[in-house]
């Protein structure tokens, strides 16, 4: 059976290390691949019959999701897929993101979340908007560069049953709420934004790769929801519904810290 993770770019993904991991541990003779695909791409591979799964990144997740056959209620949720599952022909839809969210943070943090905010505006915001809701906050506020650009995404949370009430400003403000989390690139982060971010309780940072980003490495003794969390909490999922097994997450989670730490050593002169 073969699976992949498709994105555009996508040589930085982890996603494959974890996957064959968890092959390995339960002897699947199962494949897991990247494979750079670029937004219109993703139709070609969908009908080439030769896949199990995928697992989507930028910039495929909200394209997907009118190429599948069905959608769960958490695609209908966020708006973006980031997992599809082919078999008989047809195309299941899924977000893993949501529910991957919810378990990364009550790993770190066991508190109340009665708000929150998200820096970003794409799909992951989304999905990480309706994780804050799903822990209990009733507001959420997004911070972006475009408050037009995020606009899907505030449209996204504020479906979210609860009828959580849905702020947007800029990524000058100052962030709210129990959770920051935190879906900008590292380049964003700049001093600024850093010290704004001081007095969040919680910190959750959705990017793996590089690692500290600067909120990360702001973080001190405040509890830090980390990407490799998240990925490894949404990977483990994927897995399910992909081999229909449980996922061996804690050996899942062992070969991405492995995996990290090699790419942080430094050669020798």
């Amino acid at each position: 059976m073969r699976c992949a993770v498709l994105g555009d770019p996508i040589s930085h993904s982890l996603s494959p290390v974890l996957h064959r991991a968890g092959y390995e541990a339960l002897g699947l003779d199962w494949t897991y691949d990247a494979v750079r695909v670029g937004l219109g791409g993703l139709p070609e591979l969908l009908h080439s019959g030769e896949w199990r799964g995928f697992s989507l990144t930028m910039p495929l997740k909200r394209e997907a999701v009118p190429l599948a056959d069905e959608v769960t209620d958490r695609v209908g949720l966020v708006g973006a897929a980031n997992t599809l599952v082919l078999a008989e022909g047809r195309v299941l839809a899924d977000n893993t993101d949501l529910p991957g969210a919810v378990a990364a943070v009550r790993e770190r943090y066991d508190g109340p979340v009665r708000a929150g905010t998200v820096l970003g505006g794409g799909a992951t915001a989304a999905s990480t908007g309706l994780a804050l809701c799903d822990l209990g906050a009733t507001t959420v506020t997004v911070l972006a560069r475009s408050a037009e650009r995020a606009r899907e995404t505030v449209d996204a949370i504020a479906r979210h049953p609860s009828g959580p009430e849905v702020r947007v400003g800029s990524l000058g403000d100052v962030p709210s709420g129990e959770v920051l989390v935190s879906t900008v690139p590292a380049a964003a982060q700049t001093p600024e934004l850093v010290l704004l971010a001081a007095d969040v309780p919680v910190l959750f940072e959705v990017l793996y790769d590089p690692w500290p980003t600067p909120l990360a490495a702001s973080a001190g003794s405040r509890p830090l929801v980390s990407g490799l969390d998240l990925l490894v909490h949404q990977a483990a999922l994927q897995f399910e519904l992909f081999t229909g097994v449980t996922a061996p997450l804690d050996v899942m989670r062992a070969a991405g810290e492995r995996a990290l730490a090699a790419r942080t050593v430094r050669p020798g002169p």
